[in-house]
């Protein structure tokens, strides 16, 4: 850490340490609706969307993106757009749609009755900033490589094939995604195809950890009690 983002990371334990009391169990926070929370603590120091690296602030109690930071134009719902929601990398149809919650009546029900669910839809690791937009247009969709794709949301590098339902997230960021799918590949048994391992052993290569990622690691850690070893390997030497 940085001497600033030490200081500001002590000063903010206390916070957080009155926090992680009333949303958290051990292994993680016990909703989506707490994570989030966490997730706008975590980022305090660095509010930059994941996918398009746009500034963002609070304004009340609101996150609201600044557009001009990152040269984003709305493809079509410019509400959306201009607000951070909090997405997650692996999407929680990938790691629910195969429990018995999820069959017998959704998401929502797993909200309500599977505390496995509610760990997975709130690990911190698999939660990051984004445009709402990019968010809701990302859907459940896979990461993969598209050929050819225009640019619809101005100079932010986000690519959508709304046809083939994959997305192609811009190369500084590629490593990150394959690192958290490996994770949650190994805390949860989440399957991967052999073309997805190929692709994020590829994609983690090209793009290695940085100091953020280790940053953001070690805060998680500090929060529900666990690295991801994807990350943390390259941290700790």
């Amino acid at each position: 850490m940085t001497g600033k983002t030490s200081l500001w990371w002590v000063v903010t334990g206390a916070v957080l340490v009155l926090m992680i009391s009333h949303v958290c169990f051990a292994g993680g926070p016990v909703s989506f609706r707490s994570a989030k929370k966490l997730v706008n603590i975590i980022y305090r120091d660095h509010q930059r969307t994941f996918y398009c690296g746009c500034d963002y602030q609070q304004q009340g109690k609101k996150l609201v993106v600044g557009w001009p930071s990152c040269g984003y134009t709305p493809r079509k719902r410019p509400a959306r757009a201009a607000r951070i929601e909090m997405e997650h990398i692996v999407p929680a149809y990938a790691f629910g749609h195969h429990r018995q919650c999820w069959r017998t009546g959704g998401r929502h029900y797993c909200e309500k009755t599977d505390q496995v669910f509610n760990q997975m839809e709130g690990d911190l690791h698999n939660l990051v900033p984004a445009v709402g937009e990019i968010n809701g247009d990302r859907s459940n969709y896979r990461f993969g490589m598209l050929v050819g794709e225009p640019r619809v949301y101005g100079r932010c590098d986000f690519e959508v094939d709304f046809n083939q339902r994959r997305v192609e997230p811009r190369p500084e960021k590629r490593g990150d995604i394959a690192r958290i799918y490996f994770y949650f590949s190994d805390r949860y048994n989440l399957e991967l195809s052999q073309q997805q391992r190929k692709l994020f052993n590829a994609w983690s290569i090209s793009d290695p950890v940085d100091a953020w990622e280790c940053e953001r690691d070690e805060r998680i850690k500090t929060i529900q009690g666990n690295y991801n070893v994807y990350v943390s390997k390259f941290c700790h030497k």
